[in-house]
């Protein structure tokens, strides 16, 4: 039997696709690579490198010996343009120690002839077939950010459609007997998978269109300080963490949040005002010592006049926010997480920044100079990817 990589990239090949839902593929994923692979929580994001087309050849980045975790982003963004692979953010969402296999779903864009709204990593989900290539990177003990499914005295989730085979996962883990209350929003009711768990879980459905804060703000909650876990769109996402906080009190720390996609825009587009508010608080509560949070990173329906080609910088916009010193200055971070294009089991995902959209005098984007040595830090679902 062959051992595990020190490095967390591996090729991998599908050996099964099925559908689970109405706009759920599961595809799962296997080869020698996988023996010895071990999950170390729920919630395990990877990312996906997928072949441009089904013609081009999978190029994986090119590692050091010394397994240095930090450098393969820049060995990724080296890659040839006409080569590179789509990277995309997702959630495994079971592990086969025996058959050395891993299952990741793909929430389906496009549903009923909206081809033309698919990412990449949709349209790779389509055309799976046994004995396709695939690059997977992660899990990483380097990025997780844990969730602790039995703190506080109960647990409040939230997951949109990109993020339910993530949920499935942080419920299976909660403890037998606990508390815990789901509110989950999808355009289908039967687009939810089977929510197994041990725990007192009530589930409770949300119309596709209605702001996740006002149901729960409409709600009655357990009495207690719950252990939150929000997943979804980036300002869904972000509006229900604030209604919990500021409107109900809870704890900003016992709130594990992830934006895995935001409207209109994929993994590849530049950081909105908003992210960079988002971003000003990340550091705020680091340094409170309060626990991590993830960054947004999903993303439902691309736009496929921004979807380009080129890999976004590592840590954060080129130029416009400025250099380091700066945004040191204005309380930023060195780096901002990726916004994933494609929902993590969406076909999901905490996250770099694209150096922004092209000039109007169509000069393109301008190509950022900066070392690219950090990875993006990811979440969940690649939103359409």
């Amino acid at each position: 039997m062959s051992q595990p990589p020190a490095f967390p990239l591996r090729r991998l090949l599908v050996t099964a696709v099925r559908r689970i839902t109405p706009r759920t593929l599961r595809v799962t994923l296997g080869g020698p690579s996988l023996a010895g692979f071990t999950l170390d929580g729920p919630d395990q994001q990877v990312k996906l490198f997928l072949p441009r087309t089904r013609d081009t050849e999978l190029v994986l980045p090119a590692v050091g010996a010394d397994g240095d975790v930090m450098r393969w982003y820049a060995a990724y963004a080296a890659i040839p343009e006409a080569e590179r692979p789509w990277m995309r953010s997702y959630t495994i969402r079971a592990h086969d120690r025996v058959a050395e296999t891993v299952d990741i779903d793909f929430h389906l864009h496009g549903e009923g002839g909206a081809e033309a709204h698919e990412g990449p990593a949709t349209r790779w989900a389509r055309g799976a077939r046994p004995g396709d290539p695939l690059g997977v990177f992660g899990p990483s003990a380097a990025f997780a950010v844990p969730f602790d499914p039995g703190a506080g005295d109960w647990t409040l989730l939230y997951a949109d459609a990109c993020a339910v085979p993530a949920l499935a996962t942080v419920v299976a883990a909660l403890p037998a007997g606990r508390r815990a209350v789901a509110y989950v929003q999808v355009d289908d009711p039967a687009d939810v998978q089977a929510l197994t768990t041990p725990a007192d879980l009530t589930v409770r459905l949300l119309p596709h269109d209605a702001p996740p804060a006002d149901a729960v703000r409409a709600g009655a909650l357990p009495a207690g300080s719950p252990s939150v876990w929000l997943a979804g769109e980036a300002s869904a996402v972000r509006g229900l963490r604030r209604h919990l906080v500021e409107e109900r009190g809870i704890d900003r720390r016992a709130v594990h949040f992830t934006g895995y996609w935001r409207r209109r825009l994929s993994q590849d587009d530049a950081p909105t005002p908003e992210d960079l508010t988002e971003a000003r608080e990340r550091l705020a509560a680091g340094r409170a010592g309060a626990r991590p949070v993830r960054e947004p990173v999903q993303e439902p329906v691309p736009d496929p006049v921004r979807e380009r080609s080129a890999p976004p910088p590592p840590r954060g916009p080129a130029r416009r926010s400025g250099s380091p010193s700066r945004r040191r200055r204005h309380g930023l971070p060195p780096a901002l997480g990726e916004a994933s294009g494609t929902p993590a089991h969406c076909v999901r995902g905490p996250r770099v920044r694209h150096p922004g959209p092209p000039e109007a005098a169509g000069r393109g984007p301008r190509p950022c100079r900066r070392r690219a040595s950090r990875p993006p830090r990811n979440g969940g679902c690649t939103p359409p990817g």
